[in-house]
């Protein structure tokens, strides 16, 4: 589902006094300062020695290797005792692939009612609120708010529900997501049904419809409307998190020291606990991970794929097809290397259904003439030649792209019969089923790679992401294109229509676009604002009074506003901006009322 590829930080304290104090201290400070700044978790670089290849002629490899899990003319891997070669590569040429102001849109949105269907995604929105992968952020995005679009099939909280109708409706354009709290996104992810986004602060909201826990709320909570912390993963002791990634069934978390929790169905070991057990709530992957630095973690239906912070590549869950790469179709209950790509470093990972996608990096000193170092593999099902390799036979084990050799891959991403390639020049590559004219090139018959032009034409992509027949792309201009299936307004063009070549999302054209992301029939992108800074504005937001020697500024530390004493009196918990958010802070009192009603509390 997701797209490949920082985040804030956030402060915990524990029992040493010095630094509590400190805290408080810094509390104080900011309740004073007209604004409170925030500090950046920087990501760990990545550092890693590739072993040695050597080039033999393919012929060779045939008999060396299982004939359902290589194909002649492929560049295939084999770590058998008897041979020390890490990868082959064949030179082969190609022939004709998880960041402005925001303004309101002045068009009505437009919206279609209707009962609910299997693959409904359920999420809330604001008919009238104004406002709004990539992982990351720089200094001067601290100046900017993050806040999330969403279009596509999703969930009216002002419908009227009943048993045989949830209430689902199409929403055609952009529209900002709903919250009861403010929320200043970084990144988000999404599943069929379910999404989860990732603050600043470095905490996860969930939302949708609870499936056996993949929400992380516990046993208790249900369905969800509006994104709610997974208060499981804050606390002393806890650290922050930087990464959240969604399958169908379960969700994943990575923290900035690396370490992995998953929840929701645990059928086929898909959460890497060794069980089936599902879990409400998230709970750290150990065994296999112990030690080890997660850098990324991308989910399919019934299996995770995971990368640390040196490249290896772990995966686990449902087998089917040879989708977790070991060489068979066993399934997998704990994290296990690939052992064919031992000592290569991947650098992006994507879950399909039921196959998968790699960019992989090769010594550039040991490519032939003209060769680039990110090379594509793909593996599991190739059903709709969704593979790349010119036919519809499965690879057990992962297996170079032939024809797109000379390429260097950076991301990549999967749909269900489709798998999308980025270059680090900014070319994407489609391949897979040509169903709704989700491959972009009308020309195109998918049996092989091929290059998504028309308007992306002389464009340099940044961000890429599948839904299940439909796709969305970030340039590096901040605009948005989508194409593919257009049913429930996925698409974001005021129509339900397919679009067989990549088409600007006119609604998001006045808008600073940070990365997209898709669900099976949905769409979400993250919108940066820019903030209202409190030194420029000389009266209180709600009362409008002029500030002055008897009426101090205070900012709330939820919306980062500036208000008066008497409009931002109280105190509470989990404010957006809060330093600590296990402890209150002042807010004002529209946020107050916010921040009690979604955590269920008398505002009064």
């Amino acid at each position: 589902m997701g797209d490949l590829h920082g985040t804030g930080s956030i402060i915990h304290l524990d029992s040493d006094p010095a630094r509590k104090a400190k805290v408080d201290a810094e509390v104080w400070l900011a309740e004073l300062s007209e604004l409170s700044s925030s500090d950046k978790c920087r990501r760990e670089k990545i550092d890693a020695q590739l072993n040695g290849l050597y080039f033999v002629d393919v012929g060779d490899l045939t008999s060396k290797t299982s004939s359902d899990s290589f194909i002649s003319n492929e560049l295939s891997t084999d770590t058998s005792p008897d041979n020390t070669t890490a990868s082959i590569l064949p030179t082969v040429s190609l022939s004709n692939n998880v960041n402005s102001p925001l303004k309101r849109s002045d068009a009505t949105t437009t919206m279609h009612l209707k009962g609910t269907q299997s693959d409904t995604y359920r999420v809330s929105i604001s008919s009238s609120a104004p406002s709004t992968s990539s992982h990351g952020s720089t200094h001067d995005d601290f100046d900017m708010f993050g806040e999330i679009l969403v279009w596509g099939e999703i969930t009216l909280n002002n419908t009227v529900k009943t048993k045989s109708s949830k209430g689902v409706a199409d929403i055609l354009v952009p529209k900002p997501l709903e919250s009861n709290i403010s929320l200043d996104v970084n990144y988000v992810s999404c599943g069929a049904r379910h999404a989860a986004l990732l603050t600043r602060n470095g905490e996860i909201f969930t939302w949708g419809e609870e499936c056996k826990g993949r929400l992380g709320h516990g046993g208790t909570v249900i369905d969800s409307t509006q994104p709610r912390v997974v208060e499981s993963l804050m606390g002393p002791g806890l650290n922050p998190l930087e990464v959240v990634t969604c399958g169908e069934f379960h969700t994943c978390a990575v923290t900035t020291y690396g370490e992995l929790y998953t929840w929701g169905d645990g059928t086929h070991g898909a959460l890497g606990h060794g069980t089936q057990v599902s879990h409400w709530i998230p709970k750290r992957v150990s065994g296999p991970l112990d030690g080890l630095n997660i850098r990324y973690v991308s989910c399919g239906t019934w299996h995770t794929a995971l990368v640390t912070s040196t490249g290896r590549l772990f995966t686990f869950g449902d087998g089917t097809f040879g989708v977790l790469g070991h060489g068979n179709r066993d399934s997998l209950f704990i994290p296990k290397e690939v052992e064919s790509l031992s000592g290569l470093r991947t650098v992006a990972v994507a879950c399909g259904v039921w196959h998968m996608a790699a960019a992989v990096q090769v010594s550039t000193s040991q490519l032939p003439e003209g060769g680039d170092s990110g090379k594509l593999f793909t593996w599991g099902d190739g059903d709709k030649y969704r593979l790349g390799h010119g036919d519809k036979d499965p690879r057990l084990k992962p297996t170079c792209v032939p024809s797109l050799i000379e390429h260097n891959f950076v991301r990549v991403s999967c749909g269900h019969s489709l798998t999308v390639g980025l270059t680090s020049s900014g070319e994407l590559f489609t391949m897979g089923s040509t169903v709704y004219g989700q491959l972009g090139n009308p020309q195109s018959d998918g049996r092989y790679p091929c290059v998504v032009g028309d308007a992306l034409i002389g464009e340099s992509i940044k961000e890429i992401a599948c839904g299940s027949y439909h796709l969305a792309v970030l340039t590096s201009r901040g605009e948005v294109f989508t194409w593919g299936k257009g049913a429930n307004g996925r698409l974001g063009h005021g129509d339900v229509e397919d679009r067989k070549v990549p088409t600007l999302v006119e609604g998001l054209r006045d808008k600073t676009i940070r990365t997209v992301a898709c669900g099976a029939s949905f769409t979400v992108a993250i919108c940066q604002n820019k903030r209202v800074q409190g030194a420029e504005q000389t009266q209180c937001t709600m009362c409008r009074q002029p500030f002055g020697f008897t009426r101090k500024k205070h900012i709330c530390h939820n919306c980062k506003l500036p208000h008066c004493n008497s409009c931002s009196s109280r105190k509470s918990f989990r404010a957006t901006h809060a330093p600590n958010p296990s402890k209150p802070y002042r807010v004002c009192d529209p946020c107050y009322v916010k921040l009690n009603s979604d955590r269920g509390l008398n505002p009064s």
